[in-house]
């Protein structure tokens, strides 16, 4: 047997600390992956790019020419003719580099935008694949924040290369090489002078990395505590948490504070150093070409072409030393979804998993242990077989490992040993899909999507038509009241169904599984949020819902699984007894002492 996966605290602890050395090049080669789809559109780009700069390295020279014969042409007939045709030419290189921007920029606008879209899909779906264990171990507003900081660092990182980096490389080049055509010393001393800037920023940029991840980290850290306290302002207003929350994050906000100031302090050093190093060049250079000017070396045009490039490179090298904050704050932030990207799923499909294929819905758990903690077993050398067709309910107390039960069945977490089998198919050997596709499941505390009330039920089974929601719906008793609302089935639920009190949540999830019709039922606390005449409603609708399905019923209510065709206690993560309602009564053991407990309550 393959071992699983082990999804206890520990076991994710090594998995995260494997996953969290993200390569630059790991992000580099998701993106360059993305950019190869549409790759028409970068070569307008990089031609767009390549185009404009060309222009600006061209114009100089010819501005070189124009002062040159300004300042030694008479002024004459031809000489005026001359110059307006230089004047000229250069507006026509004007326009070159502007209508070459433009293509660069639009092309840019469509490359980001699909890009953009395909990354958070992609991130999407590859998120949304991992185990329940796994949302249950994260705040969903963090989540949230590294899947749209992921898609925003594409932008900024292709903003950064394809408008500053690689547009100034190009006029650096061009810049350089006329230079030193026209004078090698001069031409030399740029060339050097790059070479030790670009070496100082790669320098710096391995320095500041930590930095900009710390950040990152405690700016996520703050979204989630933002996150956590919104979702819970019932129960802070409720325990009067307000001024405990607001330490809380006070102190959370601190923490980024200080990550940021240490960030830009950083920035701010950098930057002081490359003022020095472009002063430095410029005073250098100037005074060169004033030596050499004394000597007849270079003339006039020659000063104008220098501080031509000089003002060129410098303004696009100061406009990516401020791009640079936002470059690698882009990689901080795409570092925390290339974890998640990196992080293996907890529970996957073995290569070609078949459907699983449905007969009369037996269900056997063979052998099966289970944990999260090792040395605290939920479920140890656990059987249990339960026939198509058969009406089972768990009881026991709580912590039995009765839901645990359950979500091994849907395949939410994968079993440690022993064979889980649905008609004679392993489940771990058939597609999650298929599994789930064949169980209809109602938990305890069913959670709406922020929709209208049609699209939550049809998501049973969402090819449906109106009149069939309407239809499960009536069944569930959720239409009396759905009716009765402004907007009736087109109401909006709210974030999570806090729009209806948890009787009506409870009743829509039943809708829902009614509608999906499913050959396997599971009952977790179904009727836990009802009232009792709702309750009686519902038992109605449900034993018409269990006809021909194999069911299981969790319920602490024991009134409601007295009809169950087989009833098993479940403790300590074994089975203590099973058998009939009268048969465990007489048994005179753990399911007797439940039953005598809630006797007062319950109807004959």
């Amino acid at each position: 047997m393959v071992k699983q996966p082990d999804p206890s605290p520990k076991h994710d602890a090594r998995k995260a600390s494997a996953t969290s050395r993200v390569r630059t090049g790991d992000i580099f080669r998701v993106y360059a992956r993305e950019t190869r789809k549409h790759w028409v559109l970068f070569m307008a780009v990089f031609l767009g790019a390549l185009g404009a700069q060309i222009a600006g390295i061209i114009s100089p020279l010819y501005m070189k020419m124009l002062f040159n014969a300004v300042a030694s042409d008479p002024r004459t007939a031809q000489s005026f003719h001359d110059l307006v045709g230089l004047v000229v030419i250069i507006a026509a290189l004007s326009l070159i580099g502007w209508i070459a921007q433009r293509v660069q920029t639009y092309s840019i606008i469509h490359l980001e935008s699909r890009g953009m879209a395909d990354l958070s899909a992609d991130a999407f779906d590859y998120l949304i694949g991992h185990s329940y264990q796994f949302f249950v171990s994260h705040f969903g507003g963090t989540l949230t924040r590294r899947v749209s900081k992921f898609a925003g660092a594409f932008e900024t990182i292709m903003d950064n290369v394809m408008l500053a980096f690689f547009p100034t490389a190009v006029f650096a080049v061009g810049a350089v090489w006329v230079l030193f055509l026209r004078n090698h010393v001069l031409g030399i001393a740029l060339a050097a002078w790059i070479v030790c800037f670009i070496a100082f920023q790669i320098y710096v940029a391995r320095l500041r990395r930590p930095l900009r991840v710390a950040r990152s980290e405690a700016d996520s850290k703050m979204v989630g505590t933002l996150s956590d306290a919104i979702s819970n302002q019932n129960t802070i207003a409720l325990f009067s948490g307000k001024e405990h929350e607001g330490g809380i994050f006070r102190g959370v906000i601190e923490l980024w504070r200080k990550a940021t100031m240490r960030s830009w302090n950083a920035d701010e050093m950098i930057w002081s150093v490359q003022g020095i190093l472009i002063v430095g060049i410029n005073v250098g250079l100037l005074y060169g070409a004033v030596v050499y000017w004394e000597q007849g070396l270079i003339t006039i045009g020659d000063f104008v072409l220098i501080q031509s490039y000089l003002i060129g490179l410098f303004g696009q090298l100061t406009g990516i030393s401020m791009q640079l904050r936002r470059f690698h704050d882009a990689f901080a932030d795409a570092v925390e979804m290339m974890e998640i990207i990196q992080l293996p799923h907890e529970v996957k499909d073995v290569p070609d998993a078949p459907p699983l294929r449905i007969g009369t819905g037996t269900i056997v758990f063979h052998d099966v242990d289970f944990w999260f903690n090792e040395e605290k077993p939920i479920l140890t050398g656990f059987n249990l077989s339960i026939g198509g067709g058969e009406k089972l309910a768990l009881v026991g107390p709580s912590g039995a490992g009765k839901t645990t039960i359950t979500k091994l069945l849907l395949r939410l977490y994968d079993i440690k040993g022993g064979v889980l089998a649905i008609d004679g198919q392993d489940i771990a050997k058939v597609t999650q899909d298929s599994v789930r596709d064949a169980i209809a499941f109602v938990p305890q505390e069913p959670i709406l999507f922020h929709r209208s009330l049609m699209e939550n039920i049809r998501y049973g089974r969402r090819n449906a038509t109106d009149e069939e929601v309407i239809e499960a719906a009536k069944k569930a008793h959720c239409h009396e009241f759905i009716e009765e609302l402004p907007e009736k089935y087109g109401t909006f639920v709210g974030e999570r169904g806090v729009k209806l009190s948890g009787g009506e949540r409870q009743r829509v999830a039943i809708a829902r599984a009614i509608l999906k019709d499913a050959p396997i039922l599971v009952l977790d606390e179904a009727t836990s949020s009802l009232d009792s005449e709702s309750e009686a409603l519902i038992q109605d609708a449900l034993h018409t819902l269990m006809e021909g399905k194999t069911v299981i019923v969790i319920a602490h209510r024991l009134s409601t699984i007295m009809k169950m065709d087989r009833i098993v206690v479940v403790e300590h993560g074994g089975i203590a007894a099973q058998g009939t309602h009268e048969e465990l009564l007489a048994a005179n053991g753990l399911y007797h002492k439940l039953w005598s407990i809630q006797a007062g309550g319950f109807r004959e």
